[in-house]
């Protein structure tokens, strides 16, 4: 069983919800952000995202932009993000960790050895936005192969129709986008959310996490009690960012600014099933 499984099958056995935070590789600097990394999971991380920086990221808002950003100035490569993931196995055995990027960096740097190298860090599971499910086949060999697990977007204008092509070879979770446009821009509403998940429970029998506007302990909290994950990134970015200097560089504060937002983050999504 991979990791991302164990773990959703804990949560299950415990009747609660996953809280997945999100950090940008690099973000503001390599130390801070593996520092960050590695206090997430006491801070109440269930699984955590990755982001791979990126010149041209396509699905994301202003926030995340300037996180990734952040990150290439600081020097911030793949290589760098997956020996970042490394250090963080020296540690933590048990979270699941997952990179999401995009295809432009990953086939640079060969789909093959990129699946390879990643497994080897310690990544459990890819999310590569911008890959379309016709062109799936570029992918989903070499990370079965290697033990990786390919979490698919579903965005909230897919219908039942190209549902299941969206969904062939998914493993992991579900990733359910749950706004239209880019992150961190707004949050959809619980109605729109109690709409829409049925569809995607009828299709699959993987878990379902809900990203692209989460934000609050109180949104995290309501998104747990009808899915079996809230995402959240920009919010904590957006932590993170204020605690920079003038010149963007950590400060004393930046470590324990955000990983307090993810504990109050978890707090939400723990106690979620049982109010």
């Amino acid at each position: 069983m991979s990791r991302i499984a164990a773990r959703f099958a804990q949560l299950r056995a415990e009747n609660r919800g996953a809280l997945i935070p999100f950090l940008e590789a690099w973000d503001p600097d390599g130390e801070t952000s593996l520092a960050i990394l590695k206090g997430m999971p006491a801070a109440g991380a269930d699984l955590i995202e990755i982001g791979c920086p990126f010149t041209d990221p396509m699905a994301d808002g202003p926030t995340v932009q300037k996180a990734a950003l952040r990150g290439l100035k600081a020097g911030a490569t793949m290589l760098h993000t997956l020996a970042m993931v490394a250090e963080f196995r020296r540690e933590d055995s048990t979270t699941p960790i997952v990179l999401m990027g995009y295809l432009n960096p990953v086939d640079s740097y060969g789909i093959e050895r990129f699946t390879r190298d990643a497994a080897a860090a310690g990544v459990d599971g890819l999310i590569v936005v911008d890959l379309p499910s016709e062109e799936a086949d570029l992918l989903l060999p070499h990370a079965s192969a290697c033990g990786l697990d390919v979490i698919r977007l579903v965005a909230s204008t897919t219908d039942a129709y190209r549902l299941p092509l969206v969904l062939e070879g998914s493993s992991g979770f579900i990733y359910y986008v749950a706004i239209t446009g880019i992150t961190g821009t707004r949050s959809a509403s619980e109605d729109d959310l109690l709409a829409a998940i049925p569809l995607v429970r009828s299709a699959t029998h993987l878990p379902i996490a809900i990203g692209f506007g989460v934000r609050t302990p109180e949104q995290a909290a309501a998104v747990v009690r009808f899915a079996d994950a809230a995402v959240v990134g920009s919010a904590l970015i957006e932590t993170l960012a204020a605690s920079l200097d003038d010149a963007g560089r950590a400060t004393e504060t930046t470590v324990s600014s955000v990983l307090s937002q993810v504990a109050a983050l978890a707090h939400g999504v723990r106690n979620a099933r049982t109010v």
